[in-house]
This record gives structure tokens, C-alpha cells and sequence, in this order.
């Protein structure tokens, strides 16, 4: 029944998902972008239960509280504290090991406003957990959500990077000015 929902929702507003998730990757660090609009989220939502994804995502805890932190619980979200220098690469890769599926869906821009660079947080999580990056993004000019390529890091940062760089660099966000395609 969502499903359905989500498609006739995509359907009304001209949006499409092209292609599939990458079949045989039970774990991965799916990075979404560009991230310029709370609409994205809604957006990325919508465009998994289409495609039947489970995914995981990280949140400032500050949305989980009630009566929202069942609501964002129940779409996978895990909260996480931002206020503080925890070490939440360490803390994503202790979660990575104990399971035995998780694809994270990750925003490597972590906000909406405009920033001068991407965080790292997303690159060296999967690559100390040892899984693939999916790339995913929101086309607002296409209106198309679609996968990319699927980079196992090498950890080489700068050189996984460019390919990242290069990928993106063609996708329109909702509000362009936000969008920051520089990422070292």
C-alpha cells in the first residue's frame, strides 16, 4: 500500500526513479546529494519505498523527540549527537560490524545551507567498515532520483574523491547556489 502511494505521489509531482540499488550489496554507505532543501528528504523517502530499499540513516538527535522520535525511528533513523566531538566515524563502523546488513543513507554535506566543502565522515566510515559507497542523487531539473557509481574506497582520498566530484558535477539541486561540488 505505500509503495503504491509513493509511486502515485512520484507519478503526480513528474518525478522517476531511474534504475535499481545495485544488487548483492547488503552493506553499504549510500551518499545522497545534493542536500540544498528539506524537500530532499521527503524526496529520498519516497524514491526507497519505491524500490523496496531498507536503509538506515544517521539524525541530529535533536528530531528525535516526541512525538516525532517513533515516526523517524520507524523510517530508520539513529539519532546522533552533533553538539559534542564524539567519534561518530568509530560509532557508525562499531554498528557496520554487528550486523549483518545496513545500508546508510548519508547526506556528505550534512546540512542544507551552502558549505565550502563536503564532509568526510561518509568516505571514511565505509572505508573502515569495509563497504562500498553507493552514489544516489536528486536531479531537480530531471526530476529523477538515480544511482550512480558504486566506489569501493581505496583509501586514496583524493583520487576515490574526484570520481565523486566527477559524478555530481552535472546534477541540479533545488537551490543550486547550495550546492557545493569541491570536496577535499
Amino acid at each position: 500500500m505505500l509503495k503504491l502511494l509513493a509511486q502515485l505521489c512520484f507519478g503526480l509531482f513528474g518525478w522517476k526513479v531511474i534504475g535499481r540499488f545495485p544488487a548483492g550489496i547488503w552493506k553499504s554507505v549510500v551518499i545522497v546529494a545534493p542536500h540544498t532543501s528539506n524537500w530532499d528528504f521527503i524526496v529520498g523517502v519516497i524514491a526507497a519505498k519505491i524500490i523496496d530499499l531498507k536503509y538506515r540513516f544517521l539524525g541530529k538527535k535533536e528530531i528525535f523527540v516526541p512525538p516525532f522520535s517513533a515516526f523517524f525511528r520507524w523510517l530508520g533513523g539513529i539519532p546522533v549527537e552533533r553538539t559534542k566531538h564524539t567519534n561518530l566515524v568509530d560509532f557508525v563502523v562499531d554498528i557496520f560490524h554487528k550486523t549483518d546488513d545496513l545500508i546508510l543513507g548519508m547526506s556528505p554535506e550534512g546540512t542544507r545551507k551552502k558549505i565550502n566543502k563536503w564532509h568526510s565522515g561518509f568516505y571514511y566510515i565505509a572505508f573502515k567498515a569495509k563497504v562500498p559507497i553507493v552514489t544516489v542523487y536528486m536531479d531537480y531539473n530531471k526530476k529523477e532520483v538515480g544511482f550512480g557509481p558504486v566506489l569501493n574506497p581505496s583509501g586514496d582520498y583524493l583520487h576515490d574523491i574526484e570520481i565523486l566530484r566527477n559524478f555530481y558535477r552535472t546534477i541540479t539541486a533545488k537551490y543550486p547556489e547550495n550546492f557545493e561540488k569541491e570536496f577535499e
